[in-house]
């Protein structure tokens, strides 16, 4: 893509008198079309410029030299060069010397400086700029000579009215009011890099100041005004392309994050790093985040995050990541992206955090609950007791090649069913009013449904209800009758139910804590079948802080729970004889896990142009609403939200 580049150095006061004179009566360097090599004296200066001044080889004419070195490119390089650096130069007799005598170099009668007067008196602006006691920035503004051709910038005329037409922005951008903002500038058409030099400043000495940013502004606001009609044209075109890589891409880092987000993770070294962690986090006083640690705990947490990295399913992931993002920023910007480590990617520093946070959870001993597989069954109902009306609507809800319209008078039917005080319509209408998708959701109307099936006996229901209650909605939040509806489906033989009795007194978090009632009802649902009850007497019994400690026992659970398909109790099991504490084993699963989502949320590049940056939170409140319209809860367009994308990372 067609570029702009921008330099802006600056000169100390009472400096800018000779600079001045320069850059309005130089003239053009020829261009020999004969490409001639550079002659021995261009060769000799190149080779001091580059000692002297380290930012010579960054220039877009070096390039141009060391491709082409003939005697046009030596002769546009040596300008630029002295140009960007007058201020050293202007005190260094050499320099001086050559500017005085190279050929052409000054032109005695008309001059090309012009500013916001239509005539500018040079020896006034010179008197002007020789007198003035601060600084004075020398801005250098450079196109392409083919850019500058097709745009129509290879001449003064067009340039002021640029400069003119921006001045207010170019002030803002140097901390300038509009009404202490002075300026001059020049047009040379020479090399491969046609430029305006722009010399600025205050007429209140001291008070301007210029940034990277404030650089990088001025930049912006003339590029948007050069190529304004050809980027809306070419940005049109490379969004299409852009849209259709994105969608490829996410299609692969789906797959990619759905390995990892339900993989298990062996990795003995990550865990003695993060055992390490903990040690080094008992001795850190005040806020725990990575930003406020101490270097040797930095240098500990990327460490475990750099061995995240090697991990295979995560360096492919890593690696699809990257080229997506260096394809993307391929299409608007010139500079390819630098790989970088996972630990010092900014896009992942997330999962920084989410080390520490694993580290303090290890060292607290906090438990942990691996059933997130949990939702997909815990509501299974015998679908032999169901009635066939009930079913029959039930599959019509579910059938999302249905037009929405014929699903929405499903749901009026089985709401009418539901009325009439079939058990299984209104636990359905309950699960309807509380997920969605096709109704908004209400919790207070599936606290009503739920409650109607539970008090006929539903065990489901007693268990859904219970669930909703311990919720931290705050419409129906009710703990106690929460925990009331949870025993007593329980009691009724409901294994969900009892296994999630064991995890709130194991907690504490909504019922008095006590390891010896959370054991009981693990105990209870373990015996009645439910693997995932099974496998935490496994790590109860493995870690040995609940009950006593007893390896065989904990072997014993983690059989009974794989035979049914737990992973995690498999992990164990394959690690009988190197069995160490869970939480330690388990860590770098979570932090696997953690980084699977990252991942996905990174999937979809911040960069280019017209994207709306939309955080989080209110992603979250637009999918709410596209849920709550009919759409189901993964029925989004791949480029995410109609241009918008996720931002706050």
């Amino acid at each position: 893509m067609a570029g702009l580049i921008v330099k802006s150095p600056y000169i100390k006061g009472g400096g800018a008198g000779g600079y001045l004179r320069y850059i309005a009566t130089r003239e053009r360097v020829e261009i020999l079309p004969d490409g001639r090599p550079p002659t021995r004296k261009q060769e000799q200066l190149i080779a001091k410029l580059t000692k002297d001044f380290s930012g010579v080889k960054e220039l877009s004419e070096y390039a141009d030299y060391t491709e082409r070195p003939n005697k046009a490119n030596a002769s546009a390089l040596i300008t630029m060069a002295l140009e960007e650096h007058w201020d050293e130069v202007h005190a260094s007799d050499g320099y001086a010397r050559y500017i005085a005598t190279r050929p052409r170099a000054e032109r005695l009668g008309e001059h090309g400086l012009f500013g916001d007067e239509d005539v500018v008196d040079l020896d006034a602006a010179m008197t002007e700029v020789s007198s003035y006691q601060g600084n004075i920035w020398t801005h250098i503004i450079s196109m392409k000579r083919e850019d500058a051709a097709r745009l129509g910038y290879d001449h003064a005329k067009a340039w002021r009215t640029l400069l003119r037409a921006n001045r207010h922005e170019i002030a803002a951008s140097m901390n300038i009011p509009p009404e202490h903002f002075r300026w001059y500038a020049a047009f040379h058409d020479e090399g491969e890099h046609p430029h305006v030099h722009m010399m600025a400043w205050s007429t209140v000495p001291g008070e301007a100041y210029l940034t990277r940013e404030g650089i990088q502004r001025i930049k912006s606001v003339l590029t948007n005004q050069i190529f304004r009609q050809e980027m809306l044209h070419t940005y049109e075109q490379k969004s299409q392309s852009r849209d259709e890589l994105v969608r490829q891409a996410r299609r692969a880092m789906s797959q990619l994050t759905r390995e990892m987000s339900s993989g298990i993770c062996n990795c003995p070294a990550a865990e003695v790093l993060m055992q390490r962690l903990v040690v080094q986090l008992e001795t850190v006083k005040g806020k725990k985040s990575y930003g406020y640690l101490p270097k040797p705990v930095k240098k500990t947490v990327d460490e475990i995050v750099d061995k995240l990295e090697e991990l295979p399913v995560v360096r492919v992931c890593y690696d699809q990541w990257c080229l997506l993002q260096s394809d993307v920023d391929s299409y608007y910007h010139d500079k390819p992206r630098e790989k970088k480590k996972l630990s010092q990617e900014k896009e992942f520093r997330q999962i920084k955090n989410a080390v520490i946070r694993e580290a303090e959870r290890l060292q607290l001993g906090e438990p942990t609950f691996e059933d997130g597989e949990l939702s997909e069954r815990d509501e299974e109902v015998d679908e032999r007791e169901i009635s066939f009306a009930c079913e029959e609507l039930r599959w019509l809800l579910l059938d999302g090649r249905l037009p929405l319209e014929a699903r929405d008078q499903a749901v009026e039917r089985l709401e009418r069913l539901a009325e009439q005080g079939n058990t299984h319509a209104q636990f359905v209408m309950g699960q309807l009013y509380r997920d969605g998708p096709l109704l908004i959701p209400d919790s207070q109307k599936a606290k009503r449904w739920f409650t109607l099936a539970a008090a006929q006996g539903m065990l489901e229901a007693q268990y859904a209800l219970g669930k909703l209650l311990l919720s931290a909605d705050p419409e129906v939040h009710d703990p106690d009758e929460g925990l009331r509806w949870l025993r007593r489906a329980a009691q009724g033989g409901n294994t969900y139910a009892a296994y999630r009795l064991g995890k709130e007194y194991l907690t504490g978090e909504h019922a008095p804590k006590s390891t010896k009632k959370a054991v009981h009802w693990f105990q209870s649902s373990a015996e009645h079948g439910n693997p995932f009850a099974q496998y935490m007497l496994g790590k109860l019994f493995l870690e040995g802080k609940c009950v006593p400690r007893d390896q065989e026992q904990a072997v014993q659970w983690f059989w009974r729970s794989a035979a049914q398909g737990n992973q995690y109790a498999q992990f164990f099991l394959n690690r009988q004889n190197n069995l160490r504490p869970p939480g330690v084993m388990l860590s770098v699963t979570r932090l696997l896990h953690h980084l699977s989502r990252i991942f996905w949320e990174s999937s979809l590049p911040a960069t280019g142009p017209g994207v709306i940056q939309i955080d989080r939170k209110r992603l979250r409140q637009l999918q709410e609403k596209r849920i709550a319209l009919g759409h189901k809860p993964d029925d989004h367009p791949e480029q995410g939200w109609g241009g918008m994308n996720m931002g706050g990372m």
